[in-house]
């Protein structure tokens, strides 16, 4: 029987906690594979946007999904083309990585290149909102209407820092599992986790390549114990 790798993404943490949107991914991506006759070997599921061209950078699980379809040499299948991005650099990097991508909703045929077309227009879609939102702003403003909050400058910075502390904690919960199923291949040190994770393709929060030190944080952060 063929096989595939599944990916499952949401983008905001609520989504991820109370499972919104996964497990409706999630029974999707089923009935497509028993329609099509596919076994499913792996499932990857990740809480993070997939805004930005860089965006692979801050999925590492998404990194690790295409690992694992590259070794199996099978695809990877996700319900719609939004949930691996609506952006059509980020979409065309993908396929530089030669990991065959099914979306569930276009159905088993469809040729890569409209892949490009389907994620070019839904990046224009999402342009065009985020144009008419900036007018509807503007012309707010040029009424009179005080945009903002100006006054209350630490109440801003302290949301600043708890947003920042929440992407890391996001981050973390990403890799987390990445880091375990390294452990189940046989990882025992930090140093072997940053291998096992640098041999995977996974980015640190930074992009950069991962060191003991960088997976002792994750550990902490996730409040793990720490080899």
């Amino acid at each position: 029987m063929p096989q595939a790798v599944v990916y499952l993404r949401v983008s905001r943490e609520s989504q991820g906690k109370n499972g919104l949107g996964i497990e409706a991914q999630r029974a999707a991506v089923t009935q497509f594979l028993a329609a099509h006759g596919l076994e499913r070997i792996a499932e990857f599921v990740e809480v993070e946007t997939g805004k930005g061209a860089d965006a692979l950078d801050r999925r590492p699980v998404l990194a690790a999904a295409l690992a694992a379809a590259r070794k199996a040499k099978v695809p990877i299948v996700v319900a719609k083309l939004d949930r691996l991005s609506r952006d059509v650099h980020f979409v065309s990097g993908l396929m530089a990585h030669r990991v065959p991508f099914v979306v569930a909703e276009l159905g088993p045929d469809i040729d890569p290149f409209m892949l490009h077309i389907y994620a070019a227009v839904a990046e224009k879609e999402r342009a065009l909102i985020s144009q008419r939102t900036r007018a509807a702003l503007a012309a707010k403003k040029a009424q009179g209407a005080r945009l903002g909050n100006r006054t209350n400058l630490a109440e801003v910075g302290a949301r600043g820092h708890a947003t920042m502390a929440r992407q890391a904690d996001r981050f973390a919960a990403n890799v987390r599992p990445v880091i375990e199923d390294a452990r189940r291949a046989g990882a025992v040190t930090l140093q072997d986790l940053a291998d096992a994770l640098n041999a995977r393709g996974v980015k640190t929060a930074r992009g950069g390549r991962w060191h003991a030190m960088t997976v002792r944080s994750i550990l902490h952060r996730t409040v793990a114990g720490v080899n």
